[in-house]
């Protein structure tokens, strides 16, 4: 099963107010494993950056200024999302925005029954604490000594992290794991081999048997390796 882990980070806290997206970032996930396919963009939101949200991701109006805007890159997203769920960390903030900037440009809204919210599922998990992100990476001994100030793409990587850990998946992984080693190694204590459905193609040629047969030709009729082939003993 395709996953999509998705963060963004965006100019305030209301698209209803005029706050833009800035930067998402995605992680491609498959069977609940990390496959190494990401998507990240920044983006000019046509607008100034506020104080207070320069000092969460440190995106600054002139940095966003020469990067494109959401029309230019929502093919390129759309196409990397697919209609994979999307896992995503208070999920109704972040889709929020995207919808926003896709009712904008006159496009579909992305349906919120694709949502996983890992904040919901943290929330049921571990009632009565606090479940953020970084609280999340705490418990899960997650290492996330990088995230000095939020970026989509990283945010995005640890919290697939989290998700497996949060969901079971890691745990199964290892039972499955150990419970293939065990099939593998059998009663005997024996590994038993596996084979090939096509076989390899020979990368021997006849020039190379030629040239073997040419080779112990030179020995004489007495190479001293016939000694040792069966029934050769005295």
């Amino acid at each position: 099963m395709r996953e999509i882990v998705l963060d963004t980070e965006t100019t305030g806290l209301d698209p209803l107010r005029g706050d833009r997206l800035v930067e998402v970032g995605c992680v491609e996930l498959f069977n609940r494993m990390p496959t190494g396919q990401t998507f990240h963009r920044y983006m000019n939101p046509e607008r100034d950056m506020p104080a207070e949200a320069f000092a969460v991701h440190g995106l600054s109006t002139e940095f966003l200024a020469s990067k494109p805007l959401f029309s230019e890159v929502v093919e390129e997203f759309l196409a990397f999302i697919g209609d994979a769920p999307l896992v995503i960390h208070n999920a109704s903030f972040d889709i929020s925005f995207i919808n926003a900037e896709l009712d904008r440009i006159k496009r579909t809204s992305i349906p919120r029954d694709r949502l996983v919210d890992t904040l919901l599922l943290a929330r049921r998990k571990h009632p009565g604490v606090s479940n953020r992100l970084d609280d999340l990476c705490s418990r899960y001994a997650i290492d996330n000594s990088r995230r000095t100030k939020h970026g989509a793409l990283l945010d995005a990587e640890l919290l697939a992290e989290v998700y497996i850990d949060l969901i079971g998946a890691r745990q199964s992984q290892l039972v499955l794991a150990a419970e293939t080693v065990d099939i593998r190694t059998g009663a005997g204590g024996e590994t038993p081999r596996r084979q090939r459905e096509v076989p390899l193609a020979a990368r021997v040629t006849d020039e190379d048997r030629l040239a073997h047969r040419a080779f112990v030709a030179t020995l004489g009729d007495k190479p001293i390796w016939k000694d040792f082939l069966p029934g050769s003993a005295g």
